[in-house]
């Protein structure tokens, strides 16, 4: 079998044996786990034989799946509940999320829409503000429509006169939503419900009778396996049913295509994105918005990453990174649309341009340096005018502005700043806040700062570290490291109260930003995927070595986290440096590599990771590191929490099932290996406070228990 670090491996086994007695997470006994049925299931892969014994774990239906998913959920149950931590740290999480909090307002027809939560509300509530002081009309209030925060809004778009809401419900963290339509001023609903949605894009037209939206089809028209095939744009027209929508795209001869329809704000344009799965690369058509006029495919190479900013006439501005791996902004002229005739606006610079808008007829341009935000201000034709300030190292997130209003919001947020939103005026150069959260916490005890770390072929990564202030760097601090790395992702400083209530028992905070994201660019992603996958499971082992090294903890006393794409991370590591971790929290991960894109939307991520069936080139290097096919028989790996949710149907549940039954089979330490399969919850999107809370108060009585942390 090709294996990576197969002696490392070993020489971890031989560690972890050896400190047996004086290491705080030996001293338990093994678990006992349930009984789980090995099946001869064999596959072969380009002449490879590759053993699945554990595929009937697949059938999440199936009485017996069921019945070993309810034992391994009371295991953990009993290990959870033997802390003696969870109930204080339970109320703890409770009492930091107590606060009230907003979103950036958005403004549409010259009202001022606001999300808000009050501070342990299962969802936030839309608001509606005639002025931005004023006390606010309940637009659509999510908790009303389940007893228990399952049914969250995962879409929402206004129209252009502030009138009608069209929402998208999601329930149980199903990344399926139907959309319904609301008149905002009486709060009632239209009849109509438009099915078969997910991650769907709601393009008002500017005299409010419809809305362009992607959909699949029925389910019942199709094969299984094309359910989540076949996207198709739609117009839909207020007050009609579903199947009187008209068709407006479709692509049969490439049904994995996906597609975002956009109005431009002259409201004389439907701008179409076309995207295949998670490629960052996608395809830009257009039309008039009336009528029934074919698509002008004005960029159809799928070539590079391309985002529509706005027009003027006939001008099309655009964020890409064709020919500028760091981005930059250009005008084309939709009258000559050739490469040869763009202009560039704003070129590329030594930093990274995340995203940019157009408000006020201005550019306003958010750029990455080292993975923190900075905000930049042009004229449309790339002349700089001046620099935002911003509060400190931080994140930008939620711009947004028209191209001939003044008004710009956004909110910023770090690890020790709360989600604070801002309204700017860009005629004015004023700043000023719209609403700045209190918390119960006194911030100003803790520090974030920033290092390098240097991977295994010298690349430098970067690290956020967030703790308390004179912290002694004696090797004694439990810390918790959290990665992704992946998708084009980037992992920017955000703040989060379970993150404090870790910091307030003593822990280190860690955040690693690896190739495979975009905090450096679409370079620093094609470092980090395919078959140079294996460079993002490094950069994180480098990271935790620096924080060993550099005497903040020891192996015994850190832990890892990541989820979906950072769950895949974390395993990949455990799994390759057993040494080094103390304890692995790995959620809704995905594990086994040679049959992930059976499933779903699995193939959707083809373009990031390869097909084992394609060519044996894309099997060795996904056998090479696939979790699921190199947990070594008799390894002794540190404790592990793997996390994932009956109803999540992005990721599913198998990986996590197998990685789990494959790791008690296996594995020779008394370490426990848990499974925890949350109900109704998904793949996180929409989770309920309450369940949030529940499911860090676990996370954080498993670590404390495992990595020796005091219980008082």
């Amino acid at each position: 079998m090709n294996k990576r670090n197969t002696s490392a491996t070993m020489i971890g086994a031989l560690i972890v044996a050896l400190c047996t007695g004086c290491h705080p997470r030996s001293t338990a006994r093994r678990p006992v786990y349930p009984q789980t049925r090995k099946d001869a299931v064999v596959d072969t892969y380009h002449g490879v034989e590759v053993a699945d014994p554990y595929r009937w774990l697949e059938d999440a239906d199936s009485a017996e799946t069921q019945a070993w998913v309810a034992k391994q959920n009371k295991l953990t149950e009993r290990f959870l509940a033997r802390t003696g931590a969870r109930p204080r740290i339970r109320s703890r999480l409770e009492s930091l999320m107590n606060y009230p909090r907003c979103s950036a307002p958005s403004k549409q027809g010259g009202r001022y829409f606001f999300w808000k939560n009050d501070g342990l509300q299962n969802q936030s509530v839309l608001y509606v503000h005639e002025t931005l002081d004023d006390a606010g009309k309940v637009v659509i209030n999510p908790n009303l429509l389940s007893a228990d925060g399952t049914v969250a809004v995962t879409t929402a778009a206004v129209s252009w006169d502030g009138r009608k809401l069209a929402y998208g419900l999601s329930r149980g963290g199903s990344d399926e939503r139907e959309v319904q339509i609301r008149q905002i001023d009486s709060g009632r609903d239209f009849d109509e419900l438009l099915q078969w949605c997910r991650f769907t894009t709601i393009a008002w037209h500017p005299d409010g009778s419809g809305f362009f939206y992607s959909r699949y089809p029925d389910p019942d028209t199709v094969a299984p396996e094309d359910r989540m095939n076949y996207n198709r744009v739609y117009w839909h027209r207020i007050g009609t049913p579903q199947s009187a929508d008209t068709l407006v795209y479709e692509r049969p001869d490439d049904k994995e295509l996906s597609f975002a329809p956009v109005v431009t704000e002259d409201g004389e344009h439907l701008v179409l994105y076309i995207q295949h799965g998670t490629d960052p690369r996608n395809r830009v058509y257009y039309r008039p918005i009336d009528g029934d006029s074919p698509f002008i495919r004005l960029l159809d190479e799928g070539d590079a990453r391309y985002d529509f900013l706005g027009s003027l006439g006939p001008i099309f501005y655009f964020l890409t990174d064709r020919d500028a791996p760091k981005g930059r902004i250009v005008a084309i002229d939709t009258d000559r649309p050739e490469p040869a005739h763009w202009q560039t606006v704003v070129p590329e610079g030594d930093d990274v341009i995340d995203y940019a808008g157009w408000i006020d007829n201005h550019l306003v341009v958010v750029y990455m340096h080292h993975v923190h935000h900075q905000l930049k201000v042009f004229h449309l034709d790339g002349q700089y005018i001046r620099d935002i300030a911003l509060p400190s190292l931080g994140t930008v997130a939620g711009l947004s502005g028209k191209q001939d209003d003044p008004e710009m919001f956004f909110t910023f947020t770090s690890f020790l700043y709360p989600s604070t939103s801002f309204r700017y005026d860009l005629g004015s150069d004023e700043l000023s806040i719209v609403h700045r959260p209190e918390i119960d916490f006194d911030l100003a005890g803790y520090e974030t700062k920033q290092v390098f770390c240097t991977s295994k072929d010298g690349t430098h990564v970067p690290m956020f570290l967030t703790h308390r202030k004179g912290l002694a760097l004696d090797g004694s601090h439990p810390t918790l490291l959290y990665g992704y790395g992946g998708f084009n992702i980037n992992i920017k400083p955000g703040f989060s109260t379970s993150t404090l209530a870790w910091l307030e028992a003593g822990g280190v905070y860690a955040q690693a930003n690896m190739r495979g994201g975009s905090e450096y660019g679409e370079d620093w992603h094609r470092a980090g995927m395919l078959d140079k996958k294996q460079n993002v499971f490094d950069d994180f082992i480098a990271a935790a070595e620096w924080l060993i090294e550099n005497n903040y903890t020891r192996p015994e006393k850190l832990a890892i986290r990541g989820g979906s794409n950072g769950g895949l991370l974390v395993a990949a590591c455990m799994l390759q440096r057993p040494d080094v971790y103390g304890a692995v929290v790995c959620q809704v991960p995905v594990i086994d590599m040679l049959r992930y894109h059976k499933f779903t939307v699995g193939r959707y991520w083809i373009p990031e990771y390869g097909n084992a069936e394609a060519s044996r080139e894309e099997f060795d290097y996904l056998y090479a590191y696939s979790p699921l096919h190199n947990v070594e028989a008799g390894a002794g790996y540190p404790p592990i929490l793997i996390t994932s949710a009956d109803t999540d149907d992005r990721v599913v549940p198998l990986h996590a099932k197998k990685f789990a039954a494959t790791l008690q089979e296996k594995a020779a330490a008394d370490n426990p290996i848990l499974l925890r399969v949350e109900t109704k919850a998904g793949h996180g999107g929409g989770k309920p406070v309450s369940k949030a809370i529940e499911e860090q108060a676990d996370i954080y009585a498993f670590l404390f228990e495992t990595l020796g942390m005091r219980n008082d």
